[in-house]
């Protein structure tokens, strides 16, 4: 169970050598290394590491805020780590996803992130009544008097949340993204996107869209992404789906692959609904041919 070490620092006036040295004591072979403050949304070294780890993989830090901007920023890593079948270790806390107790402590963890929500909902209703109450009008003068300043700000605060949360999600939609667009059809980009994901963390193609246009916007995505698909004949199309698979994943089995494309509903040269490595084998033979590998 291959061990990978993440050390964070805030400024460049701080060393990770501590953090590093931990980790190499914990038995990570690698270690990532990024300087970046807590808040900062904008952490590549560590989108890099939630993309490129695999099945087995154990991500180890010295301590959680050394990952995470929140309990619930925590949470959702952790829930992409699980997605790729990898675990997660923090050295100086009771965390271990790969152990009976670590899992119960993620839970516990999982339910006061809930409790404290459900405490900010309140607070903040009773808030607005007390106001109500008392004959206050709430909300941002600016914006009632739709001063271009303020809505200026409300934008851009907007944008600014839109663009984080985006980022919690940037391994699973912007590398296969980046590399297959505009070849091949936004509808099987989707599906290729959506084949690993739970139900839960699926995209429409709407909401693939919307975030590739702002990625394209703030300069993190190239615009050709977003011109017209080009013509694919209809022989080649399975080949490239078979290929964008195996080139996201060198490492996937034939089987995996025929898991994959049934997750798809993809079928079969034959036209059946049942993959057999067999028939994966052949299709990626075509790839090769056709250049796709």
């Amino acid at each position: 169970m291959p061990l990978i070490g993440y050390a964070r620092v805030s400024t460049e006036d701080q060393t990770p050598l501590p953090q590093v040295q931990a980790l190499t004591m914990a038995g990570c072979a690698k270690i990532h290394e990024e300087q970046a403050s807590g808040g900062d949304r904008a952490r590549p070294v560590l989108a890099r590491v939630l993309e490129q780890i695999r099945k087995g993989d154990t991500l180890v830090v010295v301590r959680i805020d050394r990952l995470a901007r929140s309990l619930s920023h925590l949470l959702e890593v952790i829930e992409r780590l699980e997605a790729r079948g990898a675990f997660f270790r923090s050295i100086e806390d009771p965390i271990d996803t790969a152990s009976p107790q670590g899992k119960f402590t993620l839970q516990v963890l999982g339910a006061a992130a809930e409790f404290e929500r459900a405490l900010i909902r309140e607070r903040t209703k009773a808030g607005l009544a007390s106001a109500r109450s008392a004959g206050r009008v709430g909300g941002n003068p600016g914006l009632r008097a739709r001063d271009p300043a303020a809505l200026r700000k409300v934008r851009l605060a907007r944008h600014e949340g839109y663009m984080d949360r985006l980022s919690g999600t940037a391994q699973d939609w912007v590398p296969l993204v980046r590399r297959l667009r505009p070849d091949m059809a936004w509808e099987d980009v989707l599906r290729l996107v959506n084949a690993p994901l739970p139900p839960s963390r699926q995209w429409t193609q709407a909401r693939l869209l919307r975030a590739t246009r702002a990625y394209v916007r703030d300069g993190f995505l190239p615009e050709t992404v977003l011109e017209r698909a080009k013509h694919q004949p209809g022989d080649d199309r399975l080949p490239a789906l078979v290929a964008a698979i195996r080139g996201a994943d060198p490492d996937i089995t034939l089987q995996a692959i025929c898991d994959r494309l049934e997750a798809m509903r993809e079928r079969t040269p034959r036209g059946r609904t049942t993959w057999q490595p067999s028939s994966v084998r052949m299709v990626l033979g075509r790839a090769v041919r056709l250049g796709m590998l």
